[in-house]
């Protein structure tokens, strides 16, 4: 579940029909719901953690494949992944990654690759609206 979907349902009235409840059976251990029910922010932390792989905004994905950028060659894309961590935990929020002769300007904070730059495309350039580079 995303946080704007938890948003909208938190707003919307819950009706609980009790006629359409299971029956409540003396076999099941008194902690059972317990265990079944998870906080917001456990289910966020579920999600999060399955999100934690880098993903690629739909203008980075058309600039990958126009520039013929391979991001599986040479492990760069578990390198780009590992750059981002760095970057990260530096407390950096948009970064210039260079991978081998590729470069990828990252938004740290959202986890996302926003474009992509062949070496050609790099010559002649200025990066701007970045606060980090790093080098991998």
């Amino acid at each position: 579940m995303l946080v704007s979907d938890y948003l909208l349902m938190r707003n919307r009235q819950i009706t609980i029909d009790t006629k359409t409840m299971p029956p409540a059976t003396e076999n099941r251990p008194a902690n059972d719901a317990k265990e079944k029910t998870q906080s917001f922010a456990d289910v966020l932390g579920e999600k999060l953690g399955k999100k934690n792989e880098l993903q690629f905004s739909e203008h980075a994905l058309r600039r990958i494949s126009s520039r013929s950028i391979d991001v599986m060659e040479n492990d760069k894309l578990e390198r780009l992944n590992k750059a981002v961590e760095i970057a990260a935990g530096k407390g950096s929020e948009d970064a210039l990654v260079l991978v081998d002769e590729a470069a990828f300007i990252v938004s740290v904070k959202n986890n996302k690759v926003i474009t992509t730059l062949s070496k050609e495309d790099m010559l002649g350039n200025i990066f701007t609206n970045i606060d980090s580079t790093v080098i991998i």
